[in-house]
């Protein structure tokens, strides 16, 4: 095999897979469900995203009494921060983005990030429906905060 056909090969198994556009259209509008319903502070639209067994959780390292901590949310924890207004943000600052990864089936892996957060989700489609089932999160540091 010559080395063109070697990279080309290359570049064939790393590209993006090939997702319907209703499909990606649908999975994000479940994510800018759960951004902007967050940004807005409308627990209401955050929780039409979430599914009822949600688990939400964000790495914390070994901590005085976890090895491998985690910290765990589930939905319910979510949409009352979000009734909160703890990530409310005037509109001119939504720095925000939603990307699928991937889907395969009823699965599917995003990508969700704004100012204040980046999270990665497992999505399930459950009829015509797609809800988040589990998110791995990571908190941006605030502005002037050290990373």
């Amino acid at each position: 095999m010559s080395l063109a056909t070697l990279v080309i090969a290359a570049a064939a198994a790393s590209a993006a897979p090939s997702i319907e556009p209703a499909t990606r259209a649908a999975i994000e509008a479940t994510c800018f469900d759960y951004v902007d319903g967050q940004l807005e502070g409308d627990p209401a639209r955050v929780a039409r995203a979430l599914h009822p067994d949600l688990a939400k959780r964000a790495v914390l390292g070994d901590t005085p009494d976890e090895r491998l901590g985690l910290r765990r949310m589930g939905k319910e924890e979510l949409v009352a921060l979000t009734r909160q207004g703890v990530l409310k943000t005037p509109k001119e600052q939504w720095d925000r983005s939603c990307t699928v990864l991937d889907v395969a089936g009823n699965a599917a892996v995003v990508r969700a990030e704004t100012p204040w957060f980046v999270d990665f989700f497992h999505m399930g489609r459950f009829g015509e429906r797609w809800i988040i089932v589990n998110a791995l999160w990571h908190p941006k540091p605030k502005p002037g905060q050290a990373p």
